[in-house]
This record gives C-alpha cells, sequence and structure tokens, in this order.
C-alpha cells in the first residue's frame, strides 16, 4: 500500500470524523479508534470503501495501545504517518464540587491517555521519519487557565506541554509533534448539562457568554495544516485567536470573560 496512513482516535464522531473524511478524500488510509463501536461503524460508512480500518481502543490502557498501533501498522502496509490523538471528554464546574471520578477521568482521559498514545506511538513514527507526524488535540484552555474548568483546563496545558517536549526530544529523529488548539466546536462533548447545579448544556452556555462556535470541518482543515506545516501549536477559531492575544497582552479580558462563562454554566445569570 503507497497512500500514506493516518491512525485518528477519537474517530467515532465529532474532530475525529471530520478529520477522517478530510484525509480520506485526500488519499490517506485511515485508522479509527474509539470505545464507541457505533460511532466509528458510522464514521466507516462515510469513507471510501477499503481505505478505513477501524479497532476498539480505550486510550487509558497502555497495552491497548501497543496492540492497536501495530495492528493498524499492518493493516496500512507497515508504517504510519500520523497519530491523531485526539480522544478527550470535556466537563466542569467549581473544582470544590467535582468528585474523584470525575477528576481521574478527566485526567487519564485528557492526559494519560495522550501519554500513552505518544509513548507507544514513537517507533512507529520514528520508522516512518522523516516527516511522520504526532498531532495532540489540546484546546483553547490550554493558553490561559479556564475558570470552571480548572482540571480540564490542567489536563489541556498538560497536553500542551507534552507537545513542546516531544518536539524537542524527537526532532532529531524526524518525528513533528504538533498541537491543536480549537475554541469551542459543536461536538457530542457540548452534549448534556454544564455543570451539576444546572439544566442549561455546556452548547448553551457558550451561547449565553458571546462566545462562537467553530466548524468541525475547519478544524480538520487545521489538523491538515498542522502535518504538513511548521507551527507548533495551531489555533482554531476566532476565540482561541482572541484568548491567544488576550494571554499574551490583556488577561484581565480573560478572567472577566472566564468568569461570565462559568456564572452562566452554574445557571447564575442567563
Amino acid at each position: 500500500m503507497t497512500a500514506k496512513s493516518i491512525f485518528i482516535t477519537g474517530g467515532g464522531s465529532g474532530i475525529g470524523r471530520a478529520t477522517a473524511q478530510l484525509f480520506a478524500q485526500r488519499g490517506w488510509f485511515i485508522g479509527l479508534a474509539d470505545v464507541n463501536e457505533a460511532g466509528m461503524a458510522e464514521t466507516a460508512a462515510l469513507l471510501p470503501t477499503g481505505q478505513s480500518w477501524s479497532i476498539r481502543l480505550d486510550v487509558r490502557d497502555r497495552a491497548a495501545w501497543e496492540a492497536a498501533l501495530s495492528a493498524f501498522s499492518e493493516a496500512a502496509g507497515g508504517r504510519i504517518d500520523v497519530v491523531f490523538n485526539n480522544a478527550g471528554v470535556a466537563y466542569g464546574g467549581p473544582l470544590e464540587g467535582l468528585n474523584q471520578e470525575e477528576i481521574d477521568r478527566l485526567l487519564d482521559i485528557n492526559l494519560r491517555g495522550v501519554i500513552y498514545g505518544a509513548q507507544a506511538a514513537y517507533a512507529h513514527l520514528k520508522a516512518a521519519a522523516p516527516g511522520s507526524v504526532l498531532v495532540n488535540t489540546a484546546s483553547a484552555a490550554a493558553l490561559y487557565g479556564t475558570a470552571g474548568m480548572a482540571v480540564y483546563s490542567a489536563t489541556k496545558f498538560g497536553v500542551r506541554g507534552l507537545t513542546e517536549a516531544l518536539e524537542t526530544e524527537w526532532q532529531d529523529d524526524g518525528v513533528l509533534v504538533r498541537s491543536l488548539m480549537p475554541s469551542f466546536i459543536d461536538t457530542p462533548l457540548l452534549e448534556g448539562p454544564a455543570s451539576k447545579a444546572t439544566n442549561i448544556s455546556k452548547r448553551e452556555s457558550v451561547v449565553k457568554a458571546g462566545l462562537e462556535f467553530t466548524p468541525v470541518e475547519q478544524v480538520a482543515e487545521t489538523v491538515w495544516q498542522a502535518v504538513h506545516g511548521k507551527k507548533i501549536h495551531n489555533l482554531v477559531g476566532k476565540t482561541a485567536k482572541m484568548l491567544a492575544f488576550a494571554a499574551k497582552w490583556n488577561p484581565s479580558k480573560i478572567r472577566k470573560r472566564g468568569k461570565n462563562l462559568m456564572r452562566v454554566r452554574q445557571g447564575l445569570e442567563g
């Protein structure tokens, strides 16, 4: 098989699905990984016949990462050009209101799972170098700490730091490391209440706070640009770009907007 290949976690919906569609349209062989097998089947049905491969993967399972990547490499003709470390969960609320299970789930999927993925991907990407790429989904929440989503924000800062460290560690091996920093994307991650204190959905809380959604297709296009470009961190959407500017020049504006978003999520104002 001569087509380039990309392995995508969280491939059953949202950013992962849109990225799979875009890369498939451009001739790549797609590896889909997710805990949502029904979602993966729906994604695969949107791709050209014979151009994708799927596996159930819980990113918290280190051994499962090894098995999944080895199997995909074989299916892809012996090489993996890109690993897209995209799987994640998003929810928040004041730190004091989160229970241990909620905290551990955020840490385990959003950070530990990304670290495991990077570690397992290294040998495959090195073998495909130069020009192979690890892409990690961080967030605009990695630009400045997000009130009401402290643990989520902490995990995404961790992904940002991991990306920067590995970009240096793997440079001599010809492996590139990139992060994706989207703002609010209208995906299944925004389903459900914004916090335990309100019936307002995550999606509605974003609208009430005066923030915008970025089309998922734009995020997928940015993944393509990250794979083929020189930027380590790749911002996606108006809000992410505003946050990057304000984090440097006007952090008080971010704190004010973050407080407003937190109050909306808690149902304190509308």
